[in-house]
């Protein structure tokens, strides 16, 4: 690194510890900081509506105008699109860079970037990360009547997935575990996002779906679970989700040490949770104040009291955790990327768009 290049890091670091010593100092906003003031702040969900992303982030909206100075306004747009990239995209090159524009995407993207996937216009260590408000296991399920119960039963017989596009886990689950596992997942992309699928799946459609995570699941369909009208085959994360014990985890699959290490940076990305970005180019001052009114946000009754009562969950990481997270997964070691790029061919897996109603 030379000097300038150096100068530049060092100022940057005193620039944001400064904003954060003032936020802590004045209840978490910058002394007579009114940017927001008169202002609208615009939360990209780079899913279709209906699904968990898209519910909290709305519930969210609603609470989180009362810890930011000026209580700007707060709406969301729905950006759905290529398994999640339209909208990562979008926010990383094209939004506004005085966080007036900030994103609720997907964790996937991250990996696709790992994996060096098609469409990355995107750095994600270069995202400025606000905070995440739950992190839930992912998890592969099929509808009851398909007569798979088990991952093994799913190596005898084809099952029909829904799918968005290919940077989401949607597809990236089914692909790995075919190629791993020899499973016969067969996935048809198209679908605009976890709600649309879901009623595929019960059109009957499709037969089940991956990568969604249990918490939406939970809180879009109790129904489904307690009447046992679909079968978890599998949960993904650092460790069982409470209450789904029961469900073996993807780690419990692997056969020798290269998969293991591939299942488990699987099961890591999922520690980002539901993460709130904020682009490229925003002043850490600004920074700061959205990060402290998110973790304010997150511990506020009302906030947690609507969650509630849409079945969702509020189980917070802060922004500075999330891009260590980040930081550490985008150093994945070389063998283990050229094992996941196997892992993850989807030919034979991908096969057609949805049909449209």
């Amino acid at each position: 690194m030379n000097i300038i290049a150096f100068r530049r890091r060092a100022s940057a670091a005193v620039a944001f510890a400064a904003a954060a010593v003032t936020l802590s100092l004045t209840g978490g906003f910058a002394a007579g900081d009114e940017f927001y003031k008169g202002k609208t702040i615009t939360i990209i969900v780079s899913a279709g509506p209906g699904g968990g992303a898209d519910r909290t982030a709305r519930a969210l909206a609603n609470h989180w105008t009362n810890h930011i100075p000026g209580k700007p306004n707060i709406i969301v747009k729905n950006m759905p699109g290529a398994g999640h990239l339209r909208a990562t995209n979008f926010l990383y090159s094209q939004a506004p860079k005085d966080g007036t524009t900030l994103g609720a995407l997907n964790s996937a993207f991250v990996m696709h970037q790992i994996f060096r996937g098609k469409g990355v216009e995107y750095d994600a260590a270069k995202f400025h990360w606000i905070g995440s408000s739950d992190s839930s296991n992912g998890n592969v399920y099929v509808w009851h009547t398909t007569g798979v119960r088990t991952l093994e039963d799913a190596t005898k017989k084809e099952v029909l997935m829904g799918g968005t596009g290919a940077g989401s886990d949607s597809v990236r689950y089914p692909a790995m575990l075919n190629n791993s596992l020899g499973t016969r997942f067969r996935v048809i992309t198209g679908y605009k996002g976890t709600g649309e699928m879901d009623l595929a799946v019960e059109r009957g459609e499709v037969q089940g779906i991956a990568g969604g995570t249990l918490s939406t699941l939970v809180a879009n369909h109790t129904d489904w679970i307690k009447e046992k009208k679909i079968n978890i085959l599998l949960q993904v994360g650092a460790e069982p989700e409470p209450g789904f014990e029961s469900v073996p985890m993807l780690t419990s699959f692997a056969k020798d040490r290269e998969t293991r290490e591939v299942f488990q940076l699987f099961s890591h990305s999922i520690a980002l949770g539901r993460p709130y970005q904020a682009p490229p180019g925003v002043s850490a001052e600004r920074v700061a104040t959205l990060r402290a009114s998110f973790d304010a946000s997150m511990k506020d009754p009302a906030f947690v009291a609507d969650m509630k009562k849409q079945r969702l969950k509020v189980r917070p990481t802060s922004g500075e955790k999330l891009a260590e997270f980040v930081s550490g997964m985008l150093k994945v070691d070389s063998a283990v990327l050229a094992r996941v790029e196997t892992m993850l061919q989807t030919k034979g897996t991908v096969t057609g768009k949805a049909k449209k109603k």
